[in-house]
């Protein structure tokens, strides 16, 4: 434990982020704040298809990093993407020492799904569909047990402090100010912003606006990426339908069952931004957009992706015999502090 009103190392926010960081510093004392419960307020949980990482037999860092390249449509930077990706078989490696246990077949090798923009299955996930609440629970699980991370739930960080140029500790809600050599924040993005969102309504910048009223000077902000597929229902916070379900060969059709993505290069598995605007210019005409998974997975879809369908058939939908009614969404904020690279 450590005095709140002291930390070496302040994270504020309990999402993969925080929760890695912190257990990335451990044996270093660490005071992690979250404004909800650890790890559960946040959008990590809610992921579904899983983590990109070139590991399979026919894959390399190389050609993740040409398909991210491509993806990224040339406004990628191409060290840092160079960077994160050779790291992926590290991090799934501590991910798994951290107790996160992902899908594997009958010979032990990783179960890899397929996603848009990727051409090889490079997609880890954990019990099919919920990579996001499997990796969460492992993680907490580490951080509750680990003596160095301290955790102080329902607190807001209000602003950072700042002494001689620098930051030098935060003011948190009904705490005051702690001082620390270091604050890292980990708050989730904007999606609670828009309208229709696959988010939690409670990611509304905070952390971003924390930086910029620090001094801090952002860049990209304006680069929101809108998932193609959330479940057209009527909700606050529309449900996610997975990439991988048309990684799976899953087709999009509009109401008069036209199949509107057959001759858009990559057709369902174009980047999302292609995919996300063909719906989008479908909807706008009037037309409603469709999720067809009957023919590839039918029966199976159950099996392959078990909370996915449990979600559908909250809302009256039998994925195995209905097409799944979709619209974009906001889903992820690519903004952030600018950077010496």
């Amino acid at each position: 434990m450590i005095n709140a009103r002291t930390a070496p190392v302040l994270i504020v926010g309990s999402g993969l982020a925080g929760l890695m960081t912190a257990l990335t510093l451990s044996p270093q004392p660490v005071l992690l704040v979250t404004a909800g419960s650890l790890g559960l307020s946040g959008s990590s949980t809610l992921a579904q298809g899983g983590i990109a990482a070139g590991i399979g037999a026919d894959d390399s860092a190389a050609l993740h990093l040409a398909d991210t390249i491509a993806a990224g449509d040339g406004l990628c930077n191409a060290a840092v993407a160079a960077e994160i990706i050779a790291a992926g078989a590290d991090v799934i490696a501590a991910l798994e020492a951290h107790g996160v246990r992902f899908d594997r077949k009958a010979d032990g090798s990783f179960s890899l799904g397929l996603e848009a923009a990727h051409s090889r299955h490079r997609i880890v996930h954990v019990d099919g569909d919920a990579t996001g609440a499997g990796i969460m629970r492992a993680l907490i699980a580490k951080v509750l047990a680990t003596p160095s991370i301290t955790v102080m739930e329902n607190t807001r960080a209000l602003r950072l402090i700042k002494q001689d140029g620098r930051v030098v500790g935060a003011c948190l809600e009904n705490v005051g100010p702690v001082a620390a050599r270091g604050v890292v924040l980990a708050t989730g993005g904007i999606g609670g912003l828009y309208k229709a969102t696959t988010t939690p309504l409670g990611n509304l910048g905070r952390g971003a606006a924390l930086a910029a009223r620090a001094g801090a000077v952002l860049a990209d902000m304006e680069f929101v990426q809108f998932h193609p597929t959330a479940l057209a229902v009527s909700a606050p916070r529309l449900p996610l339908v997975s990439e991988a379900v048309r990684g799976e060969g899953a087709e999009l059709i509009n109401d008069r069952g036209e199949r509107f993505m057959a001759d858009i290069p990559g057709r369902e598995l174009a980047p999302r931004d292609v995919v996300a605007r063909a719906i989008g210019s479908e909807i706008g005409q009037g037309r409603k957009v469709f999720l067809d998974a009957r023919a590839a997975l039918g029966a199976g879809f159950a099996t392959r992706f078990p909370g996915i369908d449990a979600l559908c058939r909250q809302h009256g939908i039998d994925p195995s015999r209905d097409a799944i009614p979709v619209r974009p969404a906001t889903h992820y904020h690519m903004g952030r502090h600018q950077d010496r690279r």
